[in-house]
């Protein structure tokens, strides 16, 4: 198996763990009477991240050798992922859930950046098409993740407004 496939499984996996665990921790705060808020836009991010991986899978020959520095900052960006995951804790979904008694979090990664986890998926995006040589569909996922972006922000932004002044620096 070359290390295109090994990478695009071991990515595959992560993204498929991440989803399990946001669904349970979205019922888990539904449950507790957290809504969602931009339902409408969230299949068009499963869409965006399937069509990057099948993307890479498809369009980039297996024996493609990789940018060692590259796949490197793309395994740095893995430890930002997983420090923005552990810091949120209950409260990390793939969708926006908010749950209007429960202050925001401003700790760990928050203490820098208001959205950190949109930050490091950006840089994924480009940086692991990059490390196998494929910019088009750096390019191309880029400015389509960016999109969505913006308009996610946006919505997302309304939905915090309200909790802004309710803010707890502890790592959950």
């Amino acid at each position: 198996m070359s290390i295109l496939w090994i990478t695009l499984a071991l990515v595959a996996l992560q993204r498929l763990g991440e989803l399990v665990y946001a669904a349970r921790n979205t019922r888990r705060l539904l449950a507790r009477g957290a809504v969602e808020i931009g339902r409408e836009h969230y299949p068009l991010f499963i869409l965006l991240h399937g069509g990057w991986l099948l993307a890479l899978a498809v369009l980039v020959p297996d024996w493609q050798a990789p940018s060692w520095p590259l796949l490197a900052l793309f395994l740095v960006l893995q430890a930002g992922r997983v420090w923005v995951v552990a810091t949120l804790g209950p409260y990390w979904t793939t969708r926006i859930i908010t749950l209007p008694t429960a202050p925001l979090v401003v700790s760990g990664p928050f203490r820098f950046v208001r959205h950190p986890n949109y930050l490091i998926v950006s840089a994924e995006i480009a940086v692991l098409p990059l490390a196998f040589g494929a910019w088009r569909i750096a390019l191309v996922f880029s400015v389509l993740n960016a999109l969505l972006l913006a308009w996610r922000i946006h919505v997302e932004s309304g939905a915090l407004a309200a909790r802004r002044g309710r803010a707890t620096t502890s790592d959950r």
